[in-house]
């Protein structure tokens, strides 16, 4: 398919909006796209419960290098067990479920023909509890694989069984505006649902997409989040940083994101390519040495390279590097919080790997955070500041998408002031690793799935 025709498929026009009362069709249009938002938030929500009790069981880790309890010991050591369990599923009764969701929601938008499949709720439920019991397990990974397919499953099912009462959209288009919308939803940023389906998903910045990806997502996110997660995910960072060292030291920060995100790039497909045919033949032998890799990771990090990251990035915002960790003087601090970068690094790595579903943003943002936070402690700059630009050049070194990394980095630290050195260090850190991965990580899952196994 050319890209002229592929342009033509995301241009379809919305016939209702041509008959009848413009009025009234107007609003159908807006109630009808409201409604798949709201039952996309509603099937993100227990996705975002289950992200939330991870938080409760990182708590029980030692991370300011304190004494282990019992019950952080055995959380560190359950990967061990789960990863064989997780595996031997993927292979067996839950083959459907594996992988991130990202790679199989492309395959779809690309390929017609496995829509109904690539969609399917079997796969989309079993994905969603692989990826529970990953995330209970304490893995290093994030979740915009399962809630970006979750999403465009249930877009896709609610126009096949109710097609006449929803907005006349094409098959493609609200799959990929639900993709989005289940973004929106698991990260409580209506803006990102939009902004990710049009870098990502459809790489067509058409009208006709735009606002109702917008309405979808926000509905998305506000019924998804009730009772729960926070207008700014990582806390308010108010910091009166100057525009002209923002920029001087988005510098720094960008090329350290896009050095660190295009390796982790490069090192999760070639892990991926490795692993998968380890998996295939000996899915206990392979599970248990990945999960004793996650467990000594977390033994030798005081639980740190554990869960998806927030909780950490949380704690070097609210608190900064724990007092323990600092110890021994700055070079000791330094050497401790390049380990903790490293771990967090691997960690993902080693998860992802075996098909794990699960994503790669949190992890993106976590390591990036660390590496920010660390070039700024340095420096002796704000370290704060480091943070806010850490996360935008880590996501967006890793994945190549500036507008989703910008968005965000803003999002989660809700600091306005910030946006000049935010996007400086998202542009750096996609041309750095672009430069050290060609390909967007996405896409080259996408490809790595589409291959035929041996």
């Amino acid at each position: 398919m050319t890209t002229d025709q592929r342009r033509q498929q995301w241009l379809v026009p919305d016939r209702r909006l041509l008959t009848g009362s413009p009025l009234l069709g107007l609003i159908r249009h807006a109630l009808g796209l409201a409604v798949i938002g709201v039952v996309i938030g509603l099937a993100c929500w227990p996705l975002n419960v289950v992200d939330r009790l991870q938080t409760r069981l990182y708590g029980l880790m030692p991370t300011d290098a304190g004494a282990w309890s019992t019950a952080g010991v055995v959380l560190a050591l359950l990967p061990v067990v789960v990863m064989p369990v997780l595996l031997v599923l993927q292979q067996g009764a839950w083959k459907e479920g594996a992988g991130s969701g990202i790679p199989s929601t492309v395959n779809a938008l690309d390929d017609p023909a496995s829509m109904p499949k690539a969609m399917a709720l079997r796969g989309t439920l079993q994905r969603g509890w692989l990826w529970s019991i990953a995330s209970l397990a304490l893995f290093p990974l994030g979740r915009e694989g399962p809630v970006v397919q979750v999403g465009a499953a249930v877009a896709r099912f609610l126009q096949q069984r109710w097609a006449r009462w929803l907005p006349s959209l094409s098959e493609r288009q609200l799959v990929a505006i639900g993709g989005g919308a289940g973004l929106a939803g698991g990260f409580n940023t209506p803006l990102l649902g939009a902004v990710f389906m049009l870098e990502e998903l459809t790489t067509d910045y058409a009208i006709t997409t735009i606002w109702p990806a917008l309405v979808v997502s926000a509905a998305a996110a506000g019924v998804s989040n009730l009772g729960g997660e926070p207008l700014f995910g990582l806390g308010v960072i108010n910091v009166m940083t100057p525009e002209p060292e923002q920029l001087l030291m988005a510098i720094p920060i960008g090329v350290g994101g896009g050095v660190v995100g295009g390796l982790f790039n490069k090192g999760l497909l070639q892990a991926t390519r490795q692993v998968a045919p380890w998996v295939q033949r000996y899915p206990i032998r392979t599970g248990v040495s990945l999960g004793a890799g996650l467990s000594l990771l977390a033994l030798l990090s005081w639980g740190t390279s554990t869960g998806d990251g927030e909780a950490l990035l949380q704690q070097l915002i609210t608190e900064g590097m724990p007092n323990a960790l600092a110890e021994g003087g700055s070079v000791s601090a330094g050497l401790t919080s390049l380990w903790i970068t490293a771990a967090r690094v691997i960690g993902p790595m080693l998860a992802l790997a075996p098909g794990v579903p699960g994503g790669l943003i949190d992890p993106s943002l976590t390591f990036g955070g660390l590496l920010g936070y660390s070039i700024c402690a340095v420096v002796g700059a704000s370290q704060h500041l480091g943070v806010a630009l850490g996360l935008a050049s880590g996501l967006a070194g890793a994945t190549q998408l500036p507008l989703v990394a910008i968005v965000f980095a803003w999002r989660l630290t809700g600091d306005q002031q910030l946006f000049a050195g935010v996007v400086l260090a998202a542009v750096v850190a996609a041309y750095v690793g672009r430069l050290l991965a060609r390909q967007p990580v996405y896409h080259a899952l996408t490809l790595l799935q589409r291959a035929p196994r041996r």
